[in-house]
């Protein structure tokens, strides 16, 4: 976890028996350059051994779990379901573009609707952090090996500006200012022992919107990695998001986000996270 004022968060890291320690000695931060070092397991091997200071984190602001990513990578269309309420069928190779890194915010953090948005939507996602460099991949049997975590990212969606006003491309969409939500903790890939095993869902103002699995994704965490590495370098920190379920405003069955509401979303064994709409300023 990263804890503490925007800009300003300190590394720690949680334990399933609520001790909380200090990583400070061994990094100043979450972000690539540990998650790609021996440090990285060196710390949580510390954790568990007792040898690092234990911290009090209570009352304080809980950030991304990672510092802002080089890359922020997102599939789309990755469950049938979801293709088919956006009215496209499943995708036969992987969709994939890019959203700014500096959408990236805390798990409990304001979402800023943007200035004359219509349609903003919210997207519970698998978030796959990498903890390894990786370029052409031989086959998906090496893919997990280079994953230092997984953490619930929201992929926040203005669709206007998405489909109607993108030119072709769907950034527009999905880099207005605090579309990515992370967290509440980056959990280590040796604690999830199936990425395509987990449940995911969102509520919108305490009324349940997606409610799926990872398995119904079309193309699994370790294809998808494997996949991006044929075309793009993946880095250590860099963030792929895996791509949404069924069930959100696209759809037509709900209506978009409006200022004041509030999107909780969880994935089992990866924390649960709150966020509440909020309208956007100029200036």
């Amino acid at each position: 976890m990263r804890v503490g004022d925007p800009g300003s968060e300190m590394p720690v890291a949680w334990l399933s028996d609520d001790r909380v320690y200090d990583l400070r000695p061994v990094t100043a931060d979450i972000d690539g350059a540990f998650l790609g070092s021996a440090r990285y397991q060196e710390a949580l091997d510390a954790c568990h051994n007792g040898t690092l200071p234990t911290v009090d984190i209570s009352g304080r602001r809980v950030g991304a779990p990672i510092a802002r990513p080089q890359a922020v990578l997102c599939i789309g269309m990755n469950y049938a379901a979801h293709a088919a309420e956006s009215g496209s069928a499943p995708p036969s190779v992987p969709i994939m573009f890019y959203k700014a890194p500096n959408t990236v915010v805390g798990p409990d953090d304001d979402v800023f609707i943007p200035v004359g948005a219509t349609k903003t939507d919210w997207e519970v996602e698998l978030g796959v952090v990498i903890g390894r460099r990786t370029r052409y991949l031989a086959s998906p049997k090496e893919a997990l090996d280079h994953v230092a975590g997984y953490v619930v990212s929201n992929d926040v969606s203005e669709r206007d500006f998405q489909l109607a006003q993108s030119g072709g491309q769907w950034s527009k969409g999905k880099s207005c200012e605090t579309f990515n939500p992370l967290g509440p903790w980056l959990v280590p890939a040796s604690e999830v022992p199936d990425p395509q095993a987990l449940r995911l869902r969102t509520y919108v103002n305490g009324e349940l919107r997606q409610d799926s699995s990872t398995a119904d994704m079309v193309f699994g965490v370790a294809e998808l990695i494997w996949h991006l590495s044929q075309f793009t370098v993946l880095e250590p920190g860099d963030l792929i998001n895996t791509g949404t379920p069924e069930g959100v405003a696209l759809s037509g069955r709900f209506p978009y986000l409006a200022d004041g509401d509030v999107m909780e979303l969880e994935i089992e064994g990866l924390g649960r996270q709150r966020g509440r709409c909020r309208q956007a300023e100029v200036g």
